[in-house]
């Protein structure tokens, strides 16, 4: 049975690492949740560790960019891993082949390069050169939908071509925007008869790449690492978390707050996140309503 709390104090004591997911939990795309970067401050403040567990397609240093601007405090994170660090490892390796098409916007082509910005021995090329996709998102996804993408999924899946999805979310919250992800690219695309690969929540190699970097650079022991993940997406953060066999505190007042009536004020009704939860057939540790 879940347990509706209000807030991360209410958590059993023990956890040492925290896996956070970004929007919807830290930050709606346009600033940072004041009452969630205090509730992660608090969290390190006792000793614990925080990693900032997001399936943005970019390097993380790119992500730190952005949560800086977007005000969040860099004393409420030990460290950043995104779906675009543990892709750019298969990318660079030619899992998709040394000629790409790239699906995405301009400000995704970070994602080609190094942390030094030496561009990896990936060549972008039209789709008709193409020996794979490389989807980072879409090119405009304030306007465009997966469907504007149908000739360019055909023609990939016809010439029986890899797609690699940098970002495995299918929509997230703009404010009170809602667009689509690299993760809806990448359902179409499967859902064609194509062959998807994802590095993102809720897969293993992002889980496998926090905790490598929790051992390498904070000096973590691997089997003492007691993790508790928080997040808005049912079907990327919960099930990530579950499929690790981690505990999971689902934030309803993300993508879910239609669904879970939940406002600012109130938390989730109990029934309805009962029915959501069924309906997902998934049953997380705790559920609140913001990260707070």
């Amino acid at each position: 049975m879940t347990q509706i709390i209000q807030s991360l104090d209410e958590v059993d004591p023990g956890y040492n690492v925290l896996f956070c997911d970004l929007w919807g939990c830290l930050h709606n795309g346009k600033a940072a949740f004041p009452d969630a970067v205090a509730a992660l401050e608090k969290f390190r403040s006792g000793g614990g560790r925080v990693v900032l567990l997001t399936n943005a397609p970019r390097p993380w240093r790119s992500v730190r960019t952005q949560i800086d601007r977007l005000g969040a405090s860099r004393e409420c994170w030990d460290l950043i891993v995104t779906s675009g660090d543990a892709a750019q490892t298969a990318m660079a390796d030619g899992f998709v082949g040394r000629k790409v098409y790239h699906v995405g916007p301009e400000k995704d082509l970070v994602f080609f390069k190094d942390e030094n910005g030496k561009p990896f021995d990936v060549e972008l090329v039209p789709l008709e050169e193409a020996e794979g996709i490389v989807c980072t998102g879409l090119f405009d996804d304030r306007s465009e939908t997966p469907e504007d993408y149908r000739a360019t999924i055909l023609y990939g899946v016809n010439k029986g071509l890899k797609l690699l999805c940098a970002n495995p979310d299918v929509i997230v919250d703009v404010g009170e925007t809602r667009i689509y992800c690299a993760g809806a690219i990448a359902a179409a695309y499967t859902e064609a008869g194509g062959q998807s690969y994802y590095f993102g929540k809720p897969h293993a190699p992002i889980y496998d790449l926090a905790r490598r970097r929790l051992e390498n650079e904070k000096g973590m022991d691997r089997d003492g690492m007691d993790i508790v993940c928080i997040g808005d997406g049912i079907f990327t953060d919960i099930t990530g978390a579950m499929g690790e066999s981690l505990d999971a505190i689902f934030v309803t007042g993300g993508l879910a707050a239609e669904e879970t009536e939940t406002t600012p004020s109130s938390g989730p009704d109990p029934k309805l996140l009962d029915r959501f939860l069924a309906e997902a057939k998934l049953s997380p540790k705790y559920a609140m309503g913001f990260l707070r």
